[in-house]
């Protein structure tokens, strides 16, 4: 029947990454997840090798207006996050060679003209962060107006991107 649940994911494990956190995982009955990407930006990775799946939920692209911060809550900028993000990932034997990349978020959700554009500086130091350092992006879903909801499947490398007006599936194992 369609839509109906698969044995495997009644017994899944959810894991909620929340706003300037990071999860990494490679049990394969672990579904990550992260909600209300606004001008946050999430970065998920997938090494279809290891199945080493992780979600990084960013929310400002530089820690120098918070060192301290930076250095209890890492995830919550792109400079400090990113690169702890892929040490996680390698820890799990992901390597840069296998991985999936795909970028979500970043969009402009204040009412009206947003001039500090945090959603768009986001973007823009993720993704050149990611260049420069010879990550492979093959998706991403960033800008507009909207928020953004991610669900990445271990196991799969399925992602579902959910937004106010649709429901979109991916796979980066493939």
């Amino acid at each position: 029947m369609a839509g109906s649940p698969t044995i495997a994911s009644l017994f899944a494990q959810r894991v909620v990454i929340g706003v300037g956190d990071m999860a990494v995982s490679n049990n394969t009955q672990v579904i990550l997840s992260t909600y209300a990407l606004g001008s946050c930006i999430g970065v998920v990775a997938y090494d279809p090798g290891v199945k080493a799946a992780g979600i990084l939920h960013l929310m400002l692209p530089e820690s120098s207006i918070s060192p301290d911060k930076a250095a209890r809550q890492p995830a919550m900028f792109a400079d400090t996050g990113l690169p702890a993000f892929f040490k996680a990932l390698a820890g799990l034997r992901a390597e840069r060679s296998r991985l999936r990349l795909y970028v979500a978020g970043g969009a402009s959700v204040i009412a009206g003209t947003d001039p500090f554009r945090i959603g768009e500086r986001n973007t823009r130091v993720t993704l050149d962060y990611l260049s420069q350092h010879g990550y492979v992006v093959r998706r991403t879903d960033v800008g507009g107006n909207i928020n953004r909801t991610i669900h990445l499947e271990v196991n799969t490398g399925g992602v579902t991107l959910k937004t106010p007006t649709d429901n979109l599936q991916h796979t980066l194992a493939a």
